[in-house]
């Protein structure tokens, strides 16, 4: 089914939002409007002319042609009659109301709301969530969102999550074709957005978190049919007793046993994630690196100053399936042929003290880099910097970070293809060397290359995208 009216509506009412105050459906008409969007919005008030400085109609009746897109903001109890009398006037209806499935005395109200909407022909999302987010559609539920348009589709049970996941995900340099909230699933559920973002030309990779599917075997039919054709990646909650119980009240869900998933993700290829911070890490992933069915991830080469830094990486790229091992000999020979500084390691990790990046105003790493892409045969190169200890440098003259950071575009976009290149920028969370990561991530995310907070993350990431990638070799 195709949901190209939720994300880019021509039409969209807004039901709930006051003349007078400002609620929640106040807040959709201006975090929409602020986003740029414009098709018609009207707000759906009983009484008032105008809310928002839109001119207002009384009922869907009085809107005058279909609307694609309604925006639900009302009591619980009036949105069964609500739905029905869009009947041939809605083409899909998002419920934001709470006190429906996710309460026991919510459920007979559910029901009736799900009766409505099927005799009505309208398809509802929700209820109990907050919206949805579409940068190219221009409609927003919350304020702060980028409009700037990208590749990532996304769904979720959890409002607030969402929240994050946007605001978290943007600074991270994610980039969304739509994220849509769908809270207790009532009729809409995962299944069909991840069909729908499965044939959407503007979505290269899809995420969800979900507590429970309740269309479980649409979904797995949906995700064996794609063979992998986009990479899905899933956050899942309520694995624990505690979880479910958590996952009950929020959402009214039955959450699934992880074993089921991770059959599932044996089965499909999926990425299986176990934070929001993995979740976004992979997600920039698949975002910035193209999978190769070809030749899966494996052999990884880690270079950056710190060598604590490296042999704690070394442990976290084994843990999860990646292998740290020494370079091929014409490489390691070729390295040393640089005649780099006393106290770096050449062999794997690439241990480059400060001192030795300085070199050459911070271009050696240019010259390595090459070496590595060259002779190396990594499926992946990780490199990590330290950020303060440049920014704390009493040295003067040369911006070594930047040309650190631009030796690694460069030396990247030569070898395209070769390997996937990764970026690890380290902070002490200061407001100046938070400043300089803010840029060089914009900078390297643009050009195609992650930026990760931890050397963890980073393999979080890889392994994400390795898992993929054997999953397509397994499939060709």
């Amino acid at each position: 089914m195709s949901f190209g009216a939720v994300f880019r509506p021509r039409v969209l009412a807004v039901v709930g939002a006051s003349a007078t105050g400002v609620n929640p459906g106040n807040e959709f008409i201006r975090h929409t409007r602020a986003l740029g969007y414009d098709g018609r919005l009207v707000p759906i008030h009983p009484h008032a002319a105008s809310v928002e400085g839109l001119p207002a109609a009384k009922s869907f009746a009085d809107v005058g042609e279909t609307v694609d897109f309604a925006y639900i903001a009302v009591g619980a109890p009036q949105v069964p009659d609500l739905i029905a009398s869009a009947a041939g006037k809605v083409r899909y209806a998002q419920v934001m109301s709470s006190g429906f499935g996710e309460l026991a005395e919510g459920r007979a109200l559910e029901q009736r709301l799900v009766e409505a909407a099927r005799s009505a022909g309208v398809r509802v999302l929700g209820p109990n969530c907050l919206g949805v987010y579409s940068p190219r559609g221009r409609v927003s539920f919350i304020g702060g969102a980028s409009p700037e348009p990208g590749p990532v589709g996304v769904i979720t049970q959890s409002g607030g999550l969402g929240v994050d996941i946007i605001l978290r995900g943007q600074n991270r340099g994610l980039r969304y074709s739509g994220l849509v909230t769908l809270g207790n699933s009532a009729d809409v559920g995962p299944a069909e957005v991840v069909e729908y973002f499965l044939g959407d030309p503007d979505t290269g990779v899809i995420g969800l978190y979900a507590e429970d599917i309740k269309d479980g075997r649409a979904f797995f039919r949906a995700l064996r049919a794609a063979r992998g054709a986009k990479p899905v990646v899933v956050l899942l909650g309520g694995q624990t007793s505690q979880g479910r119980s958590a996952a009950a009240s929020h959402t009214g869900s039955l959450a699934s046993g992880a074993e089921i998933w991770r059959g599932l993700a044996r089965q499909t290829g999926i990425a299986m994630t176990r934070t929001l911070d993995e979740f976004l890490d992979v997600l920039l992933a698949f975002q910035t690196l193209a999978p190769r069915g070809t030749r899966p991830t494996r052999r990884c080469v880690l270079f950056g100053n710190g060598g604590g830094t490296s042999v704690l990486a070394a442990d976290a790229f084994g843990s999860r399936g990646l292998e740290v091992v020494p370079m091929p000999e014409p490489a390691i020979a070729a390295l040393v042929a640089l005649k780099l500084p006393p106290g770096t390691s050449v062999v794997n990790p690439i241990d480059a003290p400060a001192y030795t990046l300085r070199q050459e105003d911070g271009r050696i790493a240019e010259r390595i880099l090459d070496i590595v892409l060259q002779h190396g045969a990594p499926d992946a190169i990780v490199m990590h910097i330290n950020l303060p200890v440049f920014t704390a440098s009493t040295i003067q003259g040369a911006d070594f970070l930047q040309n650190l950071v631009d030796a690694a575009i460069r030396a990247t976009a030569r070898h395209p293809g070769r390997a996937h290149f990764v970026l690890v920028l380290r902070s002490d969370g200061s407001e100046a060397v938070e400043r300089r990561r803010r840029e060089f991530r914009e900078k390297a995310v643009k050009q195609g290359i992650p930026v990760h907070d931890e050397m963890a993350a980073a393999a979080d990431a890889l392994a994400g995208v390795a898992f993929h990638e054997r999953f397509l070799s397994s499939r060709r």
